[in-house]
């Protein structure tokens, strides 16, 4: 399939010249009219996690600028984007209420491991996708099981396989302590540390502790963690956590190398809280051009992807990378839904997301956004990359796990 290369005109161009083929007949699952589409969604606009909510807000303003500009095919996007406060009995609720009372088409972007996986089966059940995930564990790429659920972004698995790839080659005698949340989406990350180090992780692990999302504070696991001896932090933990890891880390003078998980990157909403000082010389692997780097002021896409927020959500942060998160897996959905011409049944949908080879200016250089019936990983390559008190600098080329 010939790749294509978006940004954002080239996107909205897109989106409002393609014309259904000529002989093709008009499809239309729920949710859909000659004027409508129906898209559903769930985000913790409050609760533990509510420094995600940012990202439903960005999509929410991604598919306002869709609808200025004519909407795809011709059809507006009814976005219906509701708090489920990253509580998986919430989700359920909401998710019924999606599904069942609003006839959407599709549920996009449900965000939180625990959360989709309340409404796995549900969905796979309804025969409804569970579209584009906003979580990385590794189950949600299992179409042969669960074939109306896909995520994407890179794995947890895959994502902590890169550190470990990168611990040996460059600190081989590395003593590791690993912090994670008790769930799912954090023993995801520790089995693809394990799985990385293979045979020397029971010797290079020295230490790890979990925490529950209803904790406090996490003060006392890097206390612990301290006491190890280790000389490497696996900051495994979402946004809040994360930030309080790293204080209490330099506060009570424990300085390992520290590598944190990529879903608490941003430096709006996790390194400015846990101090800017106290963060330099985190390593992390993202596949997203960092908003705060000063080398993609010049960028094309990311000054289009300014213009936008300056636009359509002039309240968010433009150092807050959840927000280019957002635009660039709503510009991903746009191209689904493009794809799928006036063919907008449930089946097609899946069947077009599953066919997907695309380049968004907002990525980093070498990452791809693939997708075949037997590969439900859009996202596969990421680039390591060091904070250094104000931007995240990459460095070395963009790799797979």
């Amino acid at each position: 399939m010939r790749e294509r290369s978006y940004t954002l005109a080239a996107a909205l161009a897109a989106a409002l010249t393609l014309t259904a083929p000529a002989l093709a007949q008009k499809q239309y699952g729920p949710g859909v009219t000659d004027t409508e589409i129906k898209i559903g969604n769930t985000m913790p606009y409050s609760g533990p996690a509510s420094a995600y909510g940012t990202i439903g807000r960005a999509e929410a303003a991604y598919f306002r600028m869709i609808n200025d500009q004519g909407g795809i095919n011709g059809r507006k996007i009814n976005f219906i984007s509701l708090d489920d406060g990253y509580s998986p009995p919430k989700t359920v609720e909401q998710v019924r209420k999606l599904v069942e009372q609003e006839n959407v088409l599709l549920v996009f972007q449900p965000l939180g491991t625990p959360s989709n996986t309340a409404i796995h089966k549900y969905m796979n059940a309804k025969k409804v996708p569970q579209l584009f995930v906003a979580t990385g564990a590794t189950k949600w790429g299992d179409p042969q099981h669960f074939p109306w659920t896909m995520g994407w972004q890179p794995s947890y698995q895959a994502e902590a396989r890169i550190y470990a790839k990168y611990l040996l080659q460059t600190k081989p005698d590395a003593k590791i302590a690993v912090l994670y949340q008790n769930d799912d989406y954090g023993k995801d990350y520790l089995k693809g540390l394990k799985d990385g180090l293979g045979d020397k992780a029971a010797k290079m692990i020295v230490a790890e502790a979990s925490y529950e999302v209803t904790d406090p504070t996490v003060d006392s696991q890097i206390v612990s963690l301290q006491g190890s001896g280790a000389d490497v932090f696996f900051n495994v933990a979402t946004p809040k956590f994360a930030a309080q890891a790293i204080r209490k880390a330099y506060d009570i003078g424990w300085h390992p190398l520290q590598l944190l998980n990529n879903v608490s990157i941003s430096v709006g909403s996790v390194l400015t809280p846990a101090g800017l000082e106290k963060s330099i010389g985190i390593i992390t692997a993202d596949y997203r051009k960092d908003p705060a780097d000063p080398q993609c002021d010049n960028d094309p896409a990311m000054k289009e992807w300014r213009a936008f927020m300056a636009k359509y959500y002039p309240e968010g942060d433009v150092k807050d990378n959840s927000n280019l998160y957002g635009y660039t897996v709503a510009m991903t959905l746009a191209q689904v839904l493009k794809q799928c011409g006036d063919n907008l049944t449930r089946e097609n949908v899946m069947k077009e997301a599953a066919h997907l080879d695309m380049s968004p200016g907002t990525l980093q250089p070498g990452v791809k956004i693939t997708t075949s019936p037997t590969d439900f990983f859009p996202i596969k390559q990421m680039r390591l990359q060091k904070f250094d008190g104000k931007a995240w600098v990459p460095f070395g080329e963009a790799i797979g796990s």
